[in-house]
């Protein structure tokens, strides 16, 4: 293992994993992802807006890798064999377990309602009475699952010690139990500590973390290919796994485009992209994310022209779709533009994204855009006044 256990124990955003492990059990033990993981940030490297809890997920309130791109927090919640199937016939005391297990779940859905909603004190206390609950049953999965959840509260708090102690508690739970190492239950959980430890600036943890869930995912697939088709896990956990590396494939190049390494960043982009529209299509929403990401890295290599033909892909796309954030990408067309010096067509663009932000009601990217459009005037400001001084030494060189 990475260094994990180091201790003396990540735009709302778009589901790239599901509820992983959970698939062999009762529909009532499926509780559904406590963030969805979006984990994505939507393209908002060109924005320093502080997020705020939405109703499908959760947008974090820091900005972890160093630069402007907010925590991702949003990882689907890790996924753990929870609970024990029922039994027609069951003695008095499983009855009790049972009851016991049902308020676990119930406590646990009523504190994601509450993160839903943004009441988030009242789901920290919700938290906090399954904790005591699974401790006072000792339901080791109930520990082990209200641990994650507390975790993923914390982290979109930005409280991120705490996250952190809870992660490595709940993977040492974990792997107590003999879960695998590679399990992506695991891996999940380790892509949340390497953002954690991004955010902190803990620079050899963080990439040690991220490069983990990277190798150990691309070995796991790689012995898959393989395997007969009777020995291949169910196709659903494939597609997790699959959707899992692209996920640290993207965590990875932000936290690297943050940090100045855009040619490594692109590299790794490209490859989020293909596996995102490989399993979910063009048009998904994340797809169309990642062609945004990856035209702001090669926009921050100077590569004007091929991250415009990117963005605008994105941007088409995103308006055919109505995708959520489609502010975010047009604002992001226009700052391609404006470095290609289309100076026209970015003040077109950018009063377009101005407008879909204001509707939406997102006050920091209203700011953000209006602060581009003075930027963008100061350009076009200079770029003329280049232009004349060029004319007036041609005009002099004639006389």
């Amino acid at each position: 293992m990475w260094s994990i256990f180091t201790l003396s124990v990540s735009t709302n955003r778009f589901t790239w994993t599901s509820d992983s492990g959970l698939r062999d059990k009762p529909e009532k033990w499926r509780v559904p992802p406590l963030l969805t993981a979006a984990q994505r940030d939507l393209g908002r490297r060109h924005l320093q807006a502080k997020a705020r809890p939405r109703p499908d997920g959760g947008r974090n309130t820091q900005t972890p890798d160093g630069g402007a791109t907010p925590l991702v927090v949003s990882l689907a919640l890790s996924a753990f064999s929870l609970f024990s199937e029922e039994a027609e016939q069951k003695p008095e005391k499983d009855v009790k377990e049972d009851s016991a297990e049902d308020e676990i779940i119930f406590l646990l859905k009523k504190a994601k309602l509450c993160i839903m909603k943004g009441e988030l004190e009242e789901a920290e206390r919700l938290l906090h009475e399954a904790a005591r609950l699974s401790h006072q049953s000792d339901n080791k999965n109930g520990i082990i699952y209200t641990y994650d959840t507390m975790a993923n509260l914390a982290f979109l708090r930005g409280q991120l010690d705490h996250a952190e102690k809870l992660f490595k508690a709940a993977m040492s739970l974990l792997l107590a139990g003999n879960m695998k190492q590679d399990d992506n239950a695991i891996i999940e959980m380790s892509l949340k500590l390497a953002s954690i430890y991004a955010a902190q600036d803990q620079v050899q943890l963080a990439l040690a973390g991220y490069q983990f869930c990277i190798l150990t995912l691309e070995e796991k697939i790689a012995k898959q290919k393989g395997l007969a088709t009777d020995a291949l896990p169910a196709e659903e956990e494939q597609i997790d796994t699959h959707l899992l590396l692209g996920l640290s494939l993207d965590s990875y190049a932000r936290y690297l485009l943050a940090h100045k390494q855009a040619a490594a960043a692109e590299r790794l982009y490209e490859r989020a992209l293909q596996i995102s529209t490989e399993v979910q299509g063009e048009t998904h929403p994340q797809t169309i994310v990642l062609m945004n990401d990856l035209a702001t890295a090669i926009d921050a290599q100077g590569r004007y022209d091929d991250a415009y033909a990117r963005v605008k892909r994105a941007s088409d796309l995103a308006q055919q779709t109505e995708h959520p954030e489609t502010y975010v990408i047009l604002n992001n067309l226009a700052g391609i533009l404006m470095h290609k010096e289309d100076f026209s067509q970015a003040r077109q663009v950018y009063k377009e994204a101005l407008k879909r932000a204001e509707e939406a009601g997102e006050g920091a990217v209203v700011q953000h855009i209006r602060k581009e459009l003075t930027e963008l005037a100061r350009r076009q400001k200079l770029a003329r006044s280049a232009e004349n001084s060029i004319k007036k030494g041609d005009e002099g060189g004639k006389d």
